[in-house]
Formats: structure tokens, C-alpha cells, sequence
């Protein structure tokens, strides 16, 4: 048989193809030649047909171990569409009933079925060992091979049993591992598990040139997702979000501004997860979106967007991730949300687990931030951490990074005391302790290591910590430092490094731009940002309101606040739906005082030539108006506002603020009721009149006036509340 032709006939045939990509033929070859096999080859580089034609061209059943249910059923669904056979691939696992494994057994036992996908969890039952025992095994695939090792983003115990289970099936049965994600640690850690030192390893360069990767600061997170989306109307793709409660959030945000969107993680039933993964695939839904923790397995080629909601713990779990967008070659942008919060999130996570997962956590979390904060070419970054140079003229202004003005800084003089610092002190620190030393931080390691007596302490305070921040890394990505990162983080000198000690010479490098920490703050309640204010429309409704309030009667606070002037100067609403959606407006205050403003504001557009946003309506999620409803019947019932508190399992502070938001959007409440069992009629009035006369609705300033010992600040908020319910609504 000339296996060579038989290998691009079987190609065409089975796939359509009539090319391999990269590796692809000498990688079949070798697992046709029945030799172990280890592929490092990146999403979308073609892996699953480095098992699958080899698995069609062989006698007997190959058995391709993965941990991803969705994945095994889109993979079998693809090759039953292509060999036109149901029995030519089966999978096995905990999706299934009796009768259809009684169907897959039977299928197996005939010879028919080629591919046989299973969990780990379930190939090491000892009745399914006894069945497969029964069977001819052509070869043993094991997918997501970075499960096997502690130090991969995805670490799973039952991997570290497939070795076993393997040598209990057969004799020589050959095995090729794949993985789209390996650090060097983590590639010797897996050949070592699998016991398969003479594996032949094939390695693919982990550059996907076709992706665009950007990193934002978290500002206003959904109203940016649902801007993105409907720019790019009938695009596919996915969001990664790190709960599943903002998973859910997210997917109801964007349902609710008209993207056809379902949720994705863990939590769901199997037949759910299946159908949602079914309606992406079929393109009944535009976005998926899903929890960083559980993977996604869906094999789709064109999705043309992947946006982390929030930061991933890895760059392993980043890189994969960004690998599900553009895996046909095509359009791939991939958006990741930054805020330290998130980091604070991520690294309380880890402060129960013990101590040397935690180390390992910690060290791998600190390449995200880095990456996140450099303002350093990303994808040399990516490259660098899985242990591949490149240069970032290669880039083609593929990332944020590269397409910005960068801001350089000699670095001759201030690597030299870096080198030597780092030598001095015995190459066993990691770059924060470093940094400490140069910053001049006495802290317990400085001081234990008498590091705060060195010449050095403290010499870089004049530059500032970035400065130190962006030449630590650059001499890292650089290569004159290596981190060892799978211990502890410890910067040692590379020959590279010690050759520039010997003989240093004049570089620059990029200094970092400080990332604005943005919180998802106003994410709850999905409020627009005030970002670009138009000065001069906020001085005419200023005016407007002022004349609205003299005429009412009423000080202009109570006509629309502040806050909801500047957003008006930022979206420039034209009708009463978009006005309604401004924050601290609502329906009854639209209603009330809209009109004027809203002629004002179409007149400022027309005669400005402003071009407004498409975005502009952003509605809120349902559960936050049930809230709103619950306790407006609940105030119409007489219930005292602590116990609707207590039943909603929110503070006091919280329904406080609720009702003041309910107040402000210019539904009218009575909550005399209340008010009246707080205070007596003499101070209520006291109150009144104050803010009757007052220039803005500070609760501060009104302490100052009225005395803070004679009233609390829930009070005088109390009576705000009453007094926008009873002049503004």
C-alpha cells in the first residue's frame, strides 16, 4: 500500500481536504507507525485530525480520552457527517442512558466503530477496563494533555491514571498526547506521566497571527460588550466570565438589548449545555457566554470574538481561550476586561488552598498581571511564557500594544544594577522582593535576608516603581533574566545576562503606561458612563432646570440631578424611551419634566451636527426591576423598611438606597408611615425646609447645617427620600 497516497486520498475523502496543515502528515505517519506521539500544537492548528485519520486508517478502535463532554459530541456529530456512518464514532460517558451505552457496546463488539471518546472519570470503571479489554485498540489519544500535570491551568487527578488504566487495557498499545497549551515544565511533567520518554515530539510555534489582542480597563463592562456586539452584528462569539451568577447576568443583559445570547457552565443540566451548544453551532445564538472554569469544547471555526468579562487566572486558560476565536484563518479579536479587583478576586480564591498550590497559583497569576499591565507587544509576551522568541516587528500592529505610541527609556545603567543586584544577592528572589530593595520597603523578607542594609535599598525611589516594574520585565522577555516560574518565581542571570554585565551596551526599552484600575462597579445596575461630557449642553440644561424649578416651585436637584445632566451631555437621548433609560430618570420623571429637555437637546444635536451613540439604550436586567417592584408593593403595604430589608437579604443602607433610586427615577412612594415612627413632625419639618432652600441634595452639607448630633445620616436620607417623592414625583 503506498500509505503516503493513501494518507491524501483518506484526507479528501474523509475531510475535504487537500492539504495538511504544518505538521499534520508527519505526525499521522508517525502514529500510523505505531510510535508514541506528543503534539504541542496550538488551538486551531488542526489537532484533531492528527488522531482521527490515523484512527480511521487502522484496524481496530481508537480510544481518544477527553474531559470535555461538549467537545466529544460536536467531534462525533463532525465525523458521523463525514463518514456518513453513526457507528464510525461513539463516545462514552455520563450523558448517556442504558440502552444507548447497550448501542455503543454492540457497535464496538461489531468492529464498525473506529473512535471511541471517553472521560477520564469514565474509561477507570472497572466494568468499562473489562469491555475494552474485549476489543481491538488501534491507539490511545490523549486530548488536553495539560490536564495530566499540576502546574497546567486545568489540572484534573484522573488524568494522573490514565498511564495505569492504559497498561491494564493491552499490551504496547501506542499512545499520542495532545495539548494546545504546555509550558516546558508542564510538557516534562505530562511525557513523564505518560511514561513516554521516547515519544516523538512534534511542536508547532504557538503564533496565531490572525488574532488581535487588546486589553481594557474595566469601565462600564457591559455596556462595552453590548457596543462591541452590535458593531459587529452577526458575529459570532463567546465571553468568559469567572462566576456563573455573572454568567447568567450577562447573558440576561445582553438578551434584554436584543443579542441573542445563552449561558454556558457547570451548573447546567447536560441536555442544556448540548442544546446551547447546538444552537451556537447552528448560529440560533450569537453569543455564548461562559465560566473561565469550565471549558467550552465547542469545535466552531469561525467565532470572530472571545471578551474575558474578567481576567483569567493563567495564560495558559487566556491562551486557550483566545484560541477558540478565528480558527479558520479569518477574523479573531480577542478583549480581556482588567481590574484589580479581579486580581483581589482571584488570589482570595487561592487563600484557603495549601500552601504550595497557593505559591504556584500566585507565581502563575503574576504572569497575567504583568501581561495585562506591560505596554509591551502582546504576543511576544504570550510567545515568551510558552518558551518561544519573537520579535515584535512581527506583530503587524496585531494588539493594542503595537498599535499605540510607545514611550521608550534608556535602559543601559538601570539593567546593571538590576544584573548585579540580583547576582549579588544570590539569584534566589523573585521580582517583588527585588523591586522591595530598590523601592527601599522594609519588609519581613527584606529585613530577615538584612536586604534593607544593603548599598542598594532603596536606590531607585527617584525613578518610581514602574520605571523598575518595566525593565524587570523586558529583561525577563529579553532574555538576559530567566523565571522560574515553577519555583517560587526566582529571577536568576541567563548567559545573555551575564555577557551584558561584562560588556554592557546602550537599549531601550518600552515603559509602561499605568492601566487605569477600573472597577465593574457600575456594572450592577448597568449604568451608562459619563466619559465624554459635553460642556456646553450641560450648561444649557443647567438653565433649563433652573427655569423648570422656579416655576414648580422646587429646587432644581429635584427636577433631574446632576449625574443625570452629564449622562444627557454624554448620550444626547432624542425620545422619551432613551431618556427613560438615563440613570436617575425613569418613567415618572420623564414623563414630568422630559419634554423641554428633550426639545432642547434634539435642537443642540441638529444644529451641532452630532453624530450620537448607536448604543445609547441600555437596559437593565429584569431581576434588579423585581427588586424595585417587590419593595414598591411592599411600601404600599405598610411593611417597615428593616424587614423588606431582611426578606430581599439586603442591608438596611442597601433599601435605602434602592428606594432612593426608585424615588429619583420619579415614581412617587409614601413612606410616611415609616418616617413618621423615625422622627417627629417639628424635625421633619426642620428637614424640609432645608433642603426647600438648598442648592444641592448633600447629605454632608445638610449634617453641617442642621447639626450632626441632633440627626443621624440615615435620617436626614430618609427625608431626602420623602422630600423627592413629595416635590419632584
Amino acid at each position: 500500500m503506498d500509505v503516503k497516497k493513501s494518507l491524501f486520498d483518506n484526507l479528501q475523502t474523509f475531510f475535504g481536504f487537500n492539504n495538511f496543515k504544518g505538521d499534520q502528515e508527519s505526525i499521522i505517519t508517525n502514529v500510523l507507525e505505531r510510535k508514541n506521539t506528543f503534539v504541542i500544537m496550538p488551538t486551531g492548528g488542526g489537532k484533531s485530525i492528527c488522531y482521527q485519520l490515523p484512527a480511521l486508517m487502522s484496524e481496530g478502535t481508537a480510544i481518544v480520552i477527553s474531559p470535555l463532554i461538549a467537545l466529544m459530541k460536536n467531534q462525533v456529530d463532525q465525523l458521523r457527517a463525514f463518514g456518513g456512518s453513526d457507528s464510525i464514532a461513539h463516545f462514552l460517558n455520563s450523558s448517556l442512558n442504558k440502552s444507548e451505552i447497550a448501542q455503543v457496546k454492540n457497535d464496538l463488539l461489531s468492529g464498525q466503530t473506529k473512535l471511541l471518546y471517553v472521560a477520564p472519570e469514565s474509561l477507570s470503571k472497572p466494568d468499562n477496563i473489562e469491555f475494552l479489554r474485549l476489543i481491538k485498540i488501534s491507539f490511545v489519544a490523549v486530548d488536553e494533555a495539560h490536564c495530566i500535570s499540576e502546574w497546567g491551568h486545568d489540572f484534573r487527578p484522573e488524568y494522573r491514571k490514565i498511564r495505569q488504566v492504559i497498561a491494564g487495557l493491552g499490551e504496547d498499545i501506542p499512545i499520542i498526547a495532545l495539548t494546545a497549551t504546555a509550558t516546558p515544565k508542564v510538557q516534562i511533567d505530562i511525557i513523564k506521566n505518560l511514561q513516554m520518554g521516547d515519544a516523538t515530539l512534534f511542536k508547532s510555534s504557538f503564533n496565531r497571527p490572525n488574532l488581535f489582542y487588546e486589553i481594557r480597563p474595566k469601565r462600564d463592562v457591559i455596556k462595552e460588550i453590548i457596543r462591541y456586539i452590535k458593531q459587529n452584528t452577526g458575529k459570532s462569539g463567546i465571553i468568559y466570565c469567572l462566576s456563573r451568577k455573572k454568567v447568567e447576568e450577562v447573558a440576561e443583559a445582553l438578551n434584554l438589548n436584543g443579542i441573542k445570547a445563552l449561558p454556558y457552565h457547570a451548573g447546567l443540566e447536560p441536555k442544556v449545555r448540548a442544546d446551547t451548544q447546538d444552537k451556537f453551532l447552528m448560529e440560533d445564538v450569537e453569543v455564548i457566554v461562559a465560566t473561565i472554569a469550565f471549558g467550552m469544547g465547542i469545535d466552531k471555526p469561525d467565532v470572530r470574538f472571545v471578551i474575558h468579562h474578567d481576567i483569567p487566572k493563567s495564560m495558559e486558560g487566556y491562551y486557550q481561550e483566545t484560541g477558540r476565536a478565528g480558527r479558520d484563518g479569518g477574523e479573531g479579536v480577542c478583549i480581556a476586561f482588567y481590574a484589580q479587583k479581579d486580581v483581589d478576586k482571584l488570589a482570595k480564591f487561592m487563600k484557603d488552598k495549601p500552601v504550595s498550590e497557593r505559591e504556584i497559583g500566585t507565581q502563575i497569576l503574576k504572569e497575567v498581571i504583568d501581561y495585562a499591565e506591560s505596554a509591551v507587544c502582546r504576543r511576544k509576551q504570550i510567545l515568551h511564557y510558552f518558551g518561544e522568541n519573537f520579535n515584535e516587528a512581527g506583530c503587524n500592529c496585531m494588539c493594542d500594544n503595537c498599535k499605540k505610541t510607545k514611550t521608550y527609556f534608556e535602559a543601559e545603567e538601570p539593567l546593571l544594577k538590576v544584573l548585579n543586584l540580583i547576582s549579588g544577592i544570590g539569584e534566589r528572589f523573585d521580582d517583588t522582593h527585588i523591586l522591595n530593595i530598590i523601592m527601599g520597603l522594609e519588609t519581613a523578607q527584606t529585613i530577615a535576608y538584612e536586604h534593607s542594609k544593603l548599598q542598594e535599598f532603596g536606590y531607585g525611589k527617584v525613578e518610581g516603581d514602574n520605571l523598575w516594574k518595566s525593565l524587570i520585565r523586558q529583561a525577563v522577555l529579553n532574555n538576559f533574566l530567566v523565571k522560574d516560574i515553577d519555583n517560587y518565581g526566582l529571577l536568576s542571570l541567563t548567559n545573555a545576562g551575564k555577557k551584558f554585565l561584562e560588556n554592557p551596551y546602550s537599549l531601550k526599552f518600552i515603559i509602561n503606561e499605568p492601566i487605569d484600575n477600573g472597577s465593574d462597579e457600575d456594572d450592577d445596575d448597568l449604568k451608562q458612563g459619563t466619559t465624554v461630557l459635553d460642556a456646553q449642553l450641560l450648561l444649557l440644561l443647567k438653565e433649563l432646570r433652573k427655569k423648570i424649578a422656579k416655576q414648580k416651585n422646587v429646587p432644581p436637584f429635584v427636577v433631574f440631578q446632576d449625574p443625570s445632566l452629564e449622562e444627557m451631555c454624554t448620550h444626547y437621548p432624542v425620545s422619551m424611551d432613551e431618556l427613560k433609560q438615563i440613570s436617575g430618570v425613569g418613567n415618572g420623571k420623564a414623563l414630568k419634566f422630559g419634554s423641554p429637555f428633550l426639545e432642547l437637546i434634539k435642537k443642540y444635536v441638529g444644529d451641532n451636527e452630532i453624530e450620537r451613540p448607536v448604543d445609547l439604550v441600555i437596559k437593565t436586567q429584569a431581576n434588579k426591576s423585581q427588586l424595585k417592584v417587590s419593595i414598591i408593593q411592599n411600601v404600599d403595604r405598610k411593611i417597615g423598611l428593616e424587614d423588606i430589608a431582611k426578606s430581599k437579604g439586603i442591608t438596611y443602607d442597601e433599601i435605602l438606597k434602592e428606594i432612593e433610586a426608585i424615588v429619583n427615577s420619579g415614581t412617587k412612594l409614601n413612606l410616611n408611615y415609616f418616617v413618621d415612627e423615625v422622627l417627629d413632625d417639628d424635625r421633619q419639618d426642620e428637614v424640609f425646609d432645608y433642603f426647600r432652600s438648598a442648592d444641592n441634595d448633600s447629605i454632608d452639607a445638610a449634617l453641617k447645617d442642621l447639626g450632626e448630633t441632633d440627626y443621624t445620616r440615615e435620617e436626614i436620607q430618609l427625608m431626602r427620600i420623602k422630600f423627592m417623592s413629595e416635590l419632584g414625583n
